[in-house]
């Protein structure tokens, strides 16, 4: 159905991956440390946040930039390719702002449904 070289298989930011969005909109003011990172984001657990970091770093999104310190200090920041996804982010939320309530009464439509409640 798809060509193997579609770009959609190698899109850095899938529908349903929350984190990944969320912490390029962390990082669009500025540099910011692990810690810095929880404090906003409050619920990824360190192993998924450092995953998504991860997954970021290998798509060209952030760096990771490790400071010869004692103790060391690393901190994270966009690129300039990670950058150009804060317009397409942006997008994303004036959509949800829009669409919440009627995607909301679907999915509680569907519940009631499938359920045998309604």
């Amino acid at each position: 159905m798809f060509h193997p070289a579609c770009p959609s298989s190698a899109m850095p930011i899938r529908v349903g991956d929350k984190w990944s969005a969320m912490v390029i909109l962390c990082l669009e003011q500025g540099p910011r440390r692990f810690s810095e990172l929880r404090i906003p984001l409050r619920a990824p657990t360190p192993k998924v946040l450092t995953q998504t970091l991860r997954a970021l770093e290998r798509d060209g999104l952030i760096t990771r930039t490790v400071y010869a310190e004692v103790p060391a200090r690393v901190e994270y920041e966009l690129t300039a390719l990670g950058h150009t996804l804060l317009e397409l982010i942006a997008a994303g939320r004036r959509w949800a702002e829009e669409h919440m309530p009627t995607l909301l009464a679907a999915r509680d439509a569907y519940e009631s449904h499938n359920t045998g409640t309604g």
